[in-house]
């Protein structure tokens, strides 16, 4: 079967005093239905721009993007306003993301309203059945985002995703800003949800915990490019690239005698301003050559396991025939 969503070479600059900030670069995947892609990286990487621009919300400034085999890199506005039901986006801070001066039901109702396909005696259960799915009970129907904790603010903002049953969903960083208990809870729900409609996520993130626990495949990032790409277990099994590396090594182990050494990133983050050739992680890398500064290609090393490092065999020991005896 064709992915549902497939990007190539995806580009989004943006002009700026200083020249062109290159903040999505040169990025390709594809994503079949029913399945989650994560993105990680630090702050600033891209990967919220790269899902913003997937769905339209900025424009590419170059490369396409296809969903169900269509391209919609840049569509009228009526092939937009179709877009918005299968395509929709869950945002990172679930107070600044609604309207204080909606309730949950007309924020969750906004969407139905505006597609016009709906009588209002239809809208209102189509209300009450996404408040139940997504579990928030009846008693909110008059409440103010501001009167609720941000768990369930949360909910709102996933019920207002799904009231139109879209196909694909954008998760940017939907429980960074959340409880560590509560995030939990808001993970299991979309899980849930994504086993009931087959829903698509792309789960953009930079805590690789979340990530591990949510993603069928695992995109890292750093200054725009794609380093690396493989499926989730296999990417904290074998990882590959020094800053994936570095990553992985920062997280938190909960066990009082654990022990994993701490891989430090050294030296200035480059900037994303008409970036030089090479690899751009060169500044902070510890295996650094003059080769380095060349262009680099997300190279498949095994099945599956993409990255984008001269070196990576030389650093990981791994022989050119391994992908071949696979």
């Amino acid at each position: 079967m064709a992915p549902l969503l497939e990007v190539q070479h995806l580009k989004k600059y943006f002009k700026t005093n200083r020249g062109m900030l290159h903040a999505v670069d040169d990025v390709s995947f594809t994503l079949d239905a029913g399945k989650t892609l994560g993105v990680v990286g630090e702050s600033g990487c891209g990967k919220s721009t790269l899902g913003r621009t997937i769905l339209h919300l900025t424009d590419a400034t170059d490369g396409k993007i296809l969903f169900e085999g269509r391209d919609i890199t840049y569509p009228t506005r009526r092939e937009l306003s179709q877009l918005r039901q299968n395509m929709q986006i869950i945002f990172q801070d679930p107070y600044s993301s609604l309207n204080p001066r909606m309730s949950v039901s007309e924020t969750i109702m906004e969407p139905l309203k505006l597609s016009k396909k709906y009588s209002k005696a239809e809208i209102i259960e189509r209300t009450k059945e996404l408040m139940a799915t997504v579990g928030l009970a009846e008693r909110f129907w008059n409440t103010y985002p501001h009167e609720l904790d941000g768990g369930r603010r949360q909910r709102i903002g996933i019920a207002r995703a799904l009231a139109l049953g879209p196909k694909f969903i954008v998760c940017d960083e939907p429980v960074s800003a959340l409880d560590v208990s509560i995030q939990a809870q808001i993970l299991n729900l979309m899980l849930d949800l994504q086993e009931e409609r087959n829903l698509t996520y792309i789960f953009i993130t930079h805590d690789l915990s979340v990530v591990k626990y949510i993603s069928d495949e695992i995109m890292v990032m750093y200054l725009g490019q794609v380093v690396e790409k493989a499926p989730s277990h296999e990417l904290f099994r074998n990882t590959l690239h020094p800053y994936s590396k570095a990553l992985l090594s920062a997280i938190p182990i909960p066990k009082v005698d654990a022990q994993r050494e701490l891989i430090p990133m050294k030296g200035e983050v480059t900037s994303p301003i008409n970036p030089r050739p090479g690899c751009r992680f060169t500044a902070r890398c510890p295996y650094v050559e003059e080769k380095c500064h060349e262009p680099q290609v997300l190279e498949e090393i095994m099945p599956n396991h993409f990255v984008s490092c001269c070196r990576c065999r030389e650093i990981n020991e791994i022989s050119e025939t391994v992908k071949g005896r696979n």
